[in-house]
């Protein structure tokens, strides 16, 4: 999808776009870079970034322009700023000018030494312990108004609706991916089971002992030596033998 495509959605589109887009991040850049534009007016230019926390994730991040990932990854860095605190609170944030602002001085003089002058942070309504924030910068102080804001929040509803549909779809592939694996990890150490049961011709349950001491002694998973097993035993018979 090209810049000028994402820069002609509607806000009707945010769920065609969500199942256009390969992966949540591309869905946020998209929607970041449309709304930056929807923004921005002649003497006020805007750019729009995104962060996803969730538990035991790695934190993708979406924004309008290359620009901005200075101050997220500053944000991240200090564990603080507009977007994290509108995310975890659940609180739209606004600093009207960075300049002045001292709830995140570091931050603010990095921003507006960029040329950023104003931000707004704004939450993303989410489930399952996620959270998103969405950062909205300007070059101007005070940029954002009632209305704007009002403009703003309605649009993070919409793209926060179809998100918290990315993170279930996601979701459930995790699931898929996870039940696949366990079945493909059952499968191979059964076979394993089966050639070392065929090479000392015993039951079942010695064959599982006889593998789980060798995957101890060696230091590695059960799973690790059943593939070892069944790979090395197309080489031949007798290479793998394991002694009781």
């Amino acid at each position: 999808m090209t810049n000028q495509e994402a820069d002609n959605l509607s806000h009707l589109q945010l769920q065609q776009l969500l199942l256009d887009s390969e992966d949540i991040s591309e869905f946020l850049n998209v929607f970041t870079r449309n709304l930056a534009r929807a923004v921005s007016t002649g003497g006020n230019e805007v750019h729009c970034s995104v962060t996803l926390l969730r538990p035991k994730r790695v934190t993708p991040m979406a924004s309008s322009d290359s620009l901005l990932e200075i101050l997220d990854e500053l944000q991240h860095h200090q564990g603080d700023g507009p977007c994290l605190t509108a995310a975890r609170d659940n609180k739209v944030v606004y600093v009207p000018d960075t300049r002045t602002d001292s709830r995140w001085p570091e931050y603010g003089k990095a921003a507006a030494d960029l040329g950023i002058l104003s931000i707004l942070g704004v939450p993303m309504e989410l489930e399952s312990g996620a959270a998103a924030g969405l950062d909205v910068y300007a070059n101007q102080p005070r940029a954002f108004d009632s209305a704007t804001v009002e403009m703003i929040e309605q649009e993070v509803v919409a793209a926060s609706s179809a998100l918290q549909l990315a993170l279930r779809l996601e979701s459930q592939r995790d699931v898929e991916k996870d039940l696949t694996a366990a079945i493909n990890s059952r499968t191979v150490i059964n076979l394993a089971v089966g050639i070392v049961m065929g090479q000392n011709r015993c039951s079942q349950g010695e064959a599982l002992d006889i593998l789980t001491a060798a995957s101890n002694h060696r230091n590695i998973k059960l799973r690790e030596l059943a593939v070892e097993l069944v790979e090395r035993i197309g080489d031949g018979p007798g290479r793998t033998h394991f002694e009781r």
